[in-house]
């Protein structure tokens, strides 16, 4: 490095230090000058040697005070009123110790009043080249906002969040947006300025205002506005071709995320009704057990791990037969609970393997011993395993028949299958197996000590092999969006949600209980698209959507439950879950031992017909 870089550099970390030192002495010699000056002209009678040698002592002890006060570490550009009230606070005590110590030992270097004034212009002093790289800043913004052609900015909230979202404009470079004003709920502050930005009008303004001003972007920064408004909003927002995004919340916030300002997501459109938990009953259901999660490394296994983790289980066992999954959670829920350093935690164990593999799913019950199984492993994917039938039958069937007979073997509590709407009058070998799953540990419960149950649910937003992911990478391609057909429909829940619900069921469940949640509204995949499209910022006649035909063994609408007028079919405590206490649907045994026994010498096709023959209400596409 140059000696002229070298000399930068210090100039650059030490600046306000040596201005600092500066500022204190300039603020001791103007106070002995204006002193005098009210003194009628007469010099103050002042020893500067005494002067030095406290300054000596004081200007150290001061500038080590800053320090540990945090004054040097202010980034000045984006310097607050808070980081003005530290200054203030800190020069302020440090002056008052100052006193003390004057008036304790009878020291004559300056007279006790005087520090009145020593401290406004050492305030003063130190604050004015703050307030002017701040000022600076400030004004170079608005001058970028007046010369650029950026994305003109109406902004919805004009409280602390609206002011969060103009700081971030001020602070990240790689937005581009010009606010052009705000928007707020509250009728008196219209008229008035936020962070230098006008109050256009109400939220009912917002039609003319945004035609008004050729506004492109709005961003939403109340965090409490009513669902439905927010839905009404953002649905008249980007009908109109405008892009919308939100002021992420603290619970939105991830590791990765740069910016505080984020798309609104689909999911955030769906009209779904508020989830009331038993968090009480959750708690006490989970803590001090051992728990066990096949699949852990999965979409849902992996929120459920996530949850349970919180809830102070004694040892959580994650199985699950992908490594880099299972890796992955491991990595995240170690994080958290070095981050933390909390003894909340439990004891956190990954093993990889298969739950058709016998024998390793019954190392990891010897050695363990779970106390609850949450059994979440399967194959879901519709298409491709309509071309893997033998894999499907392997996993979600004999997957789940191991699990099950070892859950009752090792004394396991209650083991709670999640199931899949497609287990209703399956068209599709994936849903047929589900329902073998299901119809499995039904018979299990017969000879089992153990309580087991189901959590039958639809699909759920940005899981593995949903449409979400799909939609937005070809969105991003610049189209065409694939639609299979143009009415199909699907229920939708995001993975917090039905994890939340899964495990609200476990405390629910009763031996043999078989739990349907309430998905809400069912939702056509093709308006699905055409939302995203334009959350996107485009005009739906900008990217095409294609109906490409039904897939292999795919439902053109979903169902969750087999007849929903049985009155064996009824809601639980909570009005989102359902239990269905039905009897008289058997397993034959001798046909699971025989397929069991025989299935890896039979074809894709035979195996579909073999499963068709336990499975009654299983259509095959054979047929």
């Amino acid at each position: 490095m140059s000696n002229k870089k070298k000399v930068m550099t210090f100039f650059k970390v030490y600046k306000y230090i040596i201005y600092d030192i500066l500022t204190i002495i300039s603020s001791y010699y103007l106070t002995i000058w204006v002193s005098s000056i009210m003194a009628g002209g007469t010099l103050v009678q002042i020893d500067t040697s005494d002067l030095w040698l406290a300054l000596a002592f004081i200007i150290p002890a001061k500038i080590a005070v800053y320090f540990i006060a945090g004054v040097y570490k202010i980034i000045t550009k984006h310097a607050s009123f808070e980081d003005f009230f530290r200054i203030i606070g800190t020069v302020a005590l440090s002056n008052i110790i100052i006193v003390l110590v004057v008036f304790s030992f009878d020291l004559k270097f300056m007279v006790e009043p005087a520090f009145i004034l020593i401290s406004l212009i050492e305030i003063t002093g130190m604050m004015l080249p703050r307030i002017v790289r701040r000022t600076v800043n400030i004004v170079s913004h608005r001058m970028r906002w007046f010369n650029t052609t950026g994305v003109r900015t109406l902004v919805v909230g004009a409280g602390s969040a609206g002011e969060m979202v103009i700081k971030e404009f001020y602070k990240n470079n790689a937005l581009s947006n010009i606010p052009i004003g705000f928007v707020d709920d509250n009728p008196v502050k219209v008229g008035k300025q936020l962070m230098g930005i006008r109050i256009l009008g109400t939220l009912n303004d917002i039609d003319r205002l945004v035609e008004n001003n050729r506004i492109e972007e709005v961003i939403i920064a109340i965090k409490d506005l009513p669902k439905n408004r927010f839905h009404d909003l953002v649905n008249k927002l980007i009908e109109k071709g405008i892009r919308v995004k939100k002021l992420n919340l603290i619970e939105d916030v991830k590791d990765n995320v740069q910016s505080k300002l984020v798309d609104i997501k689909v999911e955030d459109l769906l009209n779904r009704p508020v989830i009331k938990l038993d968090d009480k009953g959750i708690f006490d259901f989970i803590k001090d057990e051992i728990v066990l999660v096949t699949g852990g490394g999965g979409s849902i296994g992996s929120e459920l791990c996530r949850q349970i983790f919180e809830l102070q289980p004694k040892q959580l066992i994650i199985f699950d037969i992908y490594e880099n999954n299972a890796y992955d959670i491991q990595m995240e829920l170690s994080r958290k609970a070095f981050k933390f350093n909390s003894h909340k935690y439990p004891k956190l164990d990954v093993r990889i393997g298969s739950v058709y593999n016998e024998k390793r799913l019954e190392e990891i019950f010897s050695t363990f011993k779970p106390t609850l199984v949450f059994h979440a492993a399967a194959y879901k994917h519709v298409p491709l395993m309509e071309d893997s039938a033998k894999e499907a039958v392997r996993t979600n069937v004999i997957g789940t028949y191991n699990a099950a007979k070892l859950s009752t073997k090792y004394n396991v509590k209650k083991f709670v299958l999640v199931s899949s709407d497609k287990a209703v009058r399956a068209t599709n070998i994936m849903g047929a197996t589900k329902r073998f799953a299901e119809l499995i540990i039904k018979k299990e419960q017969e000879v089992s000590q153990t309580s087991f149950s189901a959590v039958r649910f639809g699909n759920v937003l940005g899981s593995n092999g949903s449409v979400i992911p799909l939609f937005k990478k070809q969105i991003e391609d610049g189209g065409p969006v694939t639609v299979t057909h143009k009415d199909i429909t699907r229920y939708f829940m995001t993975i917090p949600e039905a994890v939340s619900l899964i495990l609200q069921s476990a405390v629910f469940a009763k031996s043999d209980d078989l739990f349907v949640l309430d998905m809400g509204e069912p939702v056509k995949i093709y308006e699905f698209a055409e939302k995203m499209i334009q959350l996107a910022g485009y005009k739906l006649d900008e990217i095409k959507i294609e109906v490409v035909g039904l897939r292999p063994g795919e439902k053109l609408y979903e169902e969750l439950l087999l007849d929903i007028n049985d009155p064996s079919i009824h809601k639980t405590e909570n009005q989102l879950i359902f239990v269905e206490h039905k009897t008289g649907v058997e397993l034959d045994t001798s046909l699971v031992v025989n397929l069991m026994s025989n299935f890896e010498n039979l074809t894709n096709d035979e195996v579909k017909e073999e499963v068709s023959k336990i499975i009654v209400t299983y259509t095959s596409n054979l047929k």
